[in-house]
């Protein structure tokens, strides 16, 4: 018989903390492509690695990208990994973080309704309904948490804690403010960052983990997730570090301008960087190391049914 990711003794529970393998399935390059190579042919490498590490994970779907490779759904739910959801579209549903020019956030009364037939499409293609979430750009709300408790999930992966601070390990969000301690069913998890490192980021975002891995290494994003596992040992809690991907970084991006007639999309360098073959030996690498200081993997779901 396969074995599955997780099957192994690299799962135990007397690890010194958790990791949460996240991975936004969604068109190429974020919002500013309409194509899914990345999900096409960056995604079967990841599996293979994930499967040679003994590795479960979460792969986050939006509803637009499984509705046009539901194939490839069921294929990494075959292979023993979480299938979550990652909205409708690769749309902004929570609170902006920054500007981003021409793309304005989805009308309250909407979020409801998106989130909803995004559900739906997921549980008719893998036959389950998601449980686990998480916003695109990680840009959350209050509302978006009330949906999801509403809906039946039981996780979400939104807060970025380069931007809010804090909390730093999971919690249950408050139904009037999603980045405080409350007591709905839902598990808020965080997403980590190097919280003692300086900033000269209006918002903070030199601290954050993405994209480290492949415009550095993966010993540079190691360096900075054990000043995270540090900054919350000290404090008395078990580290829980969620992490961020894409399938799009494991597959090379075209580099300058992208032409859609009527405009030229030309992402910033670093976006773009180092996507495709480097980027899949550092997350080898990656996996590698963290499973070198003990580190346990979990999905999302099974992390939020231990609170």
């Amino acid at each position: 018989m396969t074995s599955k990711p997780g099957d192994t003794a690299a799962t135990t529970a007397v690890s010194p903390f958790d990791i949460v393998f996240g991975f936004d399935m969604e068109t190429d390059i974020g919002s500013y492509t309409t194509f899914y190579e990345g999900v096409r042919h960056g995604t079967q490498p990841l599996l293979d690695i994930l499967a040679e590490h003994h590795i479960p994970a979460t792969f986050y779907w939006t509803g637009h990208a499984a509705e046009h490779n539901p194939e490839m759904v069921r294929h990494v739910q075959q292979a023993g990994h979480e299938i979550g959801c990652h909205g409708l579209l690769h749309e902004t549903l929570g609170d902006p973080i920054f500007p981003l020019p021409n793309n304005w956030p989805v009308l309250p009364s909407e979020v409801a309704g998106r989130l909803e037939e995004a559900t739906r499409i997921i549980h008719s293609i893998c036959g389950e309904y998601p449980v686990s979430f998480r916003c695109p750009r990680l840009w959350g709300s209050t509302q978006v948490v009330n949906v999801l408790e509403s809906l039946g999930y039981v996780s979400d992966a939104s807060l970025p804690l380069y931007f809010y601070g804090e909390p730093i390990v999971p919690y249950h969000p408050s139904s009037t403010d999603w980045t405080q301690q409350g007591d709905m069913k839902l598990v808020e998890i965080p997403n980590f960052c190097d919280l003692s490192a300086p900033s000269s980021d209006p918002y903070q975002r030199d601290r954050d983990q993405w994209p480290l891995f492949r415009t550095q290494s993966a010993l540079a994003l190691v360096e900075k997730a054990n000043a995270f596992i540090d900054y919350v040992s000290v404090r008395g809690h078990r580290p829980v570090l969620c992490f961020y991907f894409h399938p799009w970084e494991f597959h090379p991006m075209p580099q300058g301008g992208i032409d859609f007639g009527e405009c030229v999309v030309t992402p910033q360098p670093f976006i773009v960087e180092n996507c495709g073959q480097y980027a899949l030996e550092q997350f080898n690498a990656l996996c590698e190391l963290l499973k070198g200081q003990g580190a346990r993997f979990i999905t999302a779901k099974d992390l939020a049914s231990e609170y």
